[in-house]
């Protein structure tokens, strides 16, 4: 296979759902002050209230599995663009607190279905000599969208000094609408296709895709598939897929367990923390999102070429080094931090976010989307980003709570975790680049 203007175009128009799900996630950091002012929110509260969005998302992420396999990936994108498109109008045109909860809690659903569905599309299309780094392009507008998140916020808190929170969440409705339209121009997944006998036009799209060996790719879908001796509705947590399931709960629970969503989620608030006024923390943000970006960027050329579990060593060690500095920091200085004590702390976060932009960031979404079947893919990695919200709805509720407490206790928490992380890529995550879905399929002794 090689790559061909559909292959292309359907990547990054499919990725879009990515960078909404990065702008989603990041632009609510520009306004916790103001919803703490607005609503009249404890620590508790405001936790809640950010997290709202997370509650969506693990559901958006749990039940969006078998409508994709049901209705196709390309259906559910087009309701996901709708719910994101909706969700910014309404958190921009909240009356209350219920309301506002309610709007997030649907762009949620967009963020957790998107987080599944994107991916899981991407990876049926793409050549097995290309999946990783065509998947990973969902990552990278992933983390372009935080930037632009961080980017728009800050210009917006420049312009307008009046419920600046309502233009900042209002901002999402643009790409929203941009993402719905552009979905109209691809075509569905050849995996898809075949799953529904629809063998004609899977051919057409493998066709259009750059497939050199249809045949070929037609036949090993047919066999991965297995239609004549596994029903199409066949229970998913079974002992024939106990290895990748334990694979997908690992490595999306260990990817929260870092932290990685209370820093991008509470970014200002943390430099505020370690003593940044309030223009300062929202630029310190902004190189939040551009670290985030330049390093997703660098994983990219070489996540096929090094392999998963080398970007996952890389990270945790990263993850390790720069979770522990803010943990000693934070004890050393209290809430009386100096210069030297707030830029050890940008320096860093800055670390901690290219840790995971190199690592988990980059390989999360393309493990996922390659360590099940064909015929339970979409649930597989349903479970795995449940798991992954889920996990983020509990790290970023309690963040400010224990924040409150204490900074060094945050980081010296997710410093213990992510050394658990690196014990786990060493003893158990195999490697999986290079190889065609249906042969990791065979690898890991699944029928």
């Amino acid at each position: 296979m090689k790559l061909t203007p559909t292959l292309l175009l359907s990547t990054v128009v499919s990725a879009l759902g990515g960078f909404l799900f990065g702008f989603d996630t990041a632009v609510i950091s520009g306004t916790t002050d103001e919803l703490r002012s607005v609503f009249e929110l404890s620590s508790n509260g405001l936790g809640f209230t950010v997290s709202s969005a997370i509650i969506g998302t693990f559901v958006g992420a749990w039940l969006v599995g078998k409508p994709a396999d049901q209705y196709g990936r390309k259906t559910i994108l087009f309701l996901l663009a709708l719910f994101y498109l909706v969700s910014a109008l309404g958190s921009a045109l909240a009356w209350n607190w219920v309301s506002f909860l309610v709007f997030r809690f649907l762009g949620g659903l967009a963020v957790g279905g998107a987080s599944v569905v994107s991916p899981t599309y991407i990876a049926e299309i793409s050549p097995a000599n290309y999946r990783g780094r065509l998947v990973a392009v969902t990552q990278v507008n992933v983390v372009f969208g935080m930037l632009i998140a961080y980017l728009s916020n800050y210009y917006i808190a420049t312009i307008i000094t009046d419920q600046t929170w309502r233009w900042m969440l209002g901002a999402e409705a643009i790409p929203s609408a941009l993402f719905f339209m552009l979905l109209f121009f691809i075509p569905r997944s050849p995996r898809w296709l075949m799953a529904q006998s629809s063998e004609a036009a899977a051919r057409q799209v493998l066709t259009k895709c750059g497939a050199q060996d249809v045949d070929r790719e037609i036949k090993e879908i047919q066999k991965s598939l297995d239609l004549e001796h596994h029903s199409k509705n066949e229970p998913f947590f079974s002992r024939s897929y106990k290895f990748p399931i334990l694979l997908a709960i690992a490595i999306a629970a260990f990817n929260q367990l870092s932290g990685i969503n209370a820093v991008l989620y509470y970014a200002p608030h943390i430099f505020k923390m370690a003593g940044a006024g309030a223009g300062s923390s929202l630029l310190q943000s902004i190189a939040v999102g551009g670290t985030l970006f330049v390093f997703t960027l660098l994983a990219l050329p070489v996540i096929d070429r090094f392999g998963r579990r080398t970007l996952m060593l890389a990270g945790s060690i990263g993850y390790i080094l720069s979770l522990t500095s803010c943990a000693v920091v934070f004890y050393q200085y209290g809430t009386d931090f100096d210069a030297t004590g707030g830029t050890i702390v940008l320096i860093s976060i800055l670390v901690f976010i290219a840790s995971h932009a190199f690592g988990q960031g980059t390989v999360i979404w393309v493990f996922l989307s390659e360590i099940f079947p064909n015929r339970v893919r979409a649930r597989g990695q349903a479970l795995g980003s449940f798991t992954h919200w889920f996990m983020a709805f509990i790290i970023s509720w309690t963040f400010p709570v224990i924040a409150e407490i204490s900074g060094g206790h945050i980081f010296t928490f997710y410093a213990v975790c992510m050394v658990g992380q690196l014990i786990w890529v060493l003893k158990v995550m195999p490697e999986t680049k290079g190889i065609t879905l249906e042969e990791i399929q065979r690898k890991f002794g699944i029928e």
